[in-house]
């Protein structure tokens, strides 16, 4: 009620008294209905992506959120003479808790359609690449990440302790398999090394929250209140966790989708799986990410489909998970572009955001080199897999949902304005320019 009081009076004192009651029933009628803002998300989503697919042809995750930056600039820009839709924008964003929706509800379904349909076998081969990616890289690049930036957050003139740069080292390392998963389906990159990173992005993201949790919980409570075995028993807790709870979800999953062949209630029971996965995780606080990537493994591998569903049943299983992960995705980074309203746009800020930018791509390929160098005589890797890797590496909505949650005494604004730089960056720059890299490399 006080959000449309506020918004009330602000539109009453101003010249536009005539419209302000009917702007208040509105919002009062409609604006905090779950309801009318996931229909305003999805709408938007539905124009911008009919948009791109006639006229911008980019991919959808790409098209998605340049038109909405640029819708979102627009109402800025419109706000100079009527603020009325850009305080209704700004009011469904403050609605939403972009954390919460992100890693607590989506990132559960994103990962376990992402993971059914990763090729199993090929992920096998690749396994101890990928485990080393998604541990050392991540937790390298952390320390990496967070070294260099607060020796520059420092230059510039910010009082910042090292642990606070630690975080946003840790947030900013994974790299987003939603993101990673959309565009490199377009961008031509040979299977062998799309596996790798696919596989990586898939791991590294459950990884990543977990350091990134384990950082925040000592710098919430103190290095002197957090003994080491606090920290393992929570990297334990959450890592092993989510993959023996995983584990048991896929092989549940796969039980009861063999015993029947019913195609609409074995959908059912893949969302089932995932729902109650997630919530069991939860409560548990085991890893949902690792857990619902594990499930989707063991139900989406080719062995398994193969004894437990009929032609038809996987034909409906893989359109609807297919189906459902477009739809996400699209909400996604239709939300993303939209949280650039609550940036507070400082130019100390975004200096350190564009200084952020070489930072995070120079310590991703230091992080890399190790585990590459190891497999390079074992596996056949492609020429300049580091560099692709490096490139191709995306970050996304994970990065940014991470950072909203900063409190204000570990400089929220300051880290949410950089991370947001940098995952724009990430997704427009390196996800347009990614099959051309490939593409280069591949003609020489």
């Amino acid at each position: 009620m006080k959000l449309y009081n506020t918004i009330f009076n602000k539109l009453k004192a101003s010249r536009y008294y005539f419209d302000a009651f009917f702007i208040y029933f509105t919002l009062k009628k409609y604006l905090m209905d779950t309801y009318f803002i996931a229909t305003v998300l999805v709408f938007l989503s539905a124009i911008f992506g009919y948009i791109n697919v006639r006229l911008l042809k980019m991919p959808n995750t790409i098209g998605l959120m340049i038109m909405t930056i640029v819708f979102t600039l627009s109402v800025l820009l419109l706000s100079y003479f009527d603020p009325t839709l850009l305080n209704l924008e700004k009011s469904i964003i403050s609605s939403i808790d972009f954390k919460t929706v992100l890693l607590d509800e989506m990132l559960s379904f994103l990962l376990f359609a992402g993971a059914l349909h990763t090729n199993f076998e090929q992920l096998k081969i690749q396994r101890w690449p990928i485990l080393l990616f998604s541990t050392l890289g991540v937790l390298t690049s952390t320390f990496l990440v967070g070294g260099v930036m607060y020796f520059i957050l420092q230059a510039l003139g910010f009082d910042i302790n090292f642990i606070y740069c630690l975080l946003f080292g840790a947030l900013i390392s994974p790299t987003d398999p939603i993101a990673v998963l959309g565009i490199l389906k377009k961008a031509g990159v040979p299977k062998k090394l799309e596996t790798k990173i696919v596989g990586e992005s898939l791991f590294n993201d459950g990884v990543g929250v977990v350091v990134f949790l384990t950082i925040f919980q000592i710098a919430k409570s103190g290095l002197d209140n957090t003994t080491t075995f606090d920290v393992v028993q929570l990297f334990g807790q959450e890592v092993i966790g989510g993959i023996l709870l995983g584990g048991l979800l896929g092989w549940i999953s796969y039980r009861l989708i063999k015993s029947i062949d019913d195609y609409d209630i074995e959908v059912i029971i893949t969302l089932a799986a995932v729902m109650g996965g997630t919530v069991i995780a939860q409560k548990l606080h085991l890893s949902a990410p690792l857990a619902m990537v594990t499930a989707g493994l063991i139900v989406g591998n080719d062995t398994v489909r193969s004894s437990s569903m009929s032609e038809t049943t996987e034909k409906y299983v893989d359109k609807f998970w297919e189906l459902l992960d477009i739809l996400l995705n699209a909400i996604l980074f239709v939300l993303i572009g939209m949280e650039m309203l609550v940036l507070v746009f400082d130019g100390k800020f975004i200096v350190a955001g564009l200084i952020a930018i070489p930072v995070v791509l120079a310590c991703r390929y230091i992080s890399l080199f190790l585990p590459i160098n190891i497999f390079k005589k074992k596996l056949d890797f492609v020429p300049k897999t580091n560099l692709i890797m490096t490139w191709g590496g995306l970050r996304g909505g994970i990065s940014i949902a991470l950072a909203l949650g900063l409190s204000t005494e570990m400089h929220r604004d300051l880290f949410l304005v950089i991370t947001y730089i940098v995952v724009v960056f990430s997704i427009i720059v390196q996800g347009l320019t990614v099959g051309k890299l490939v593409n280069k490399f591949k003609e020489s």
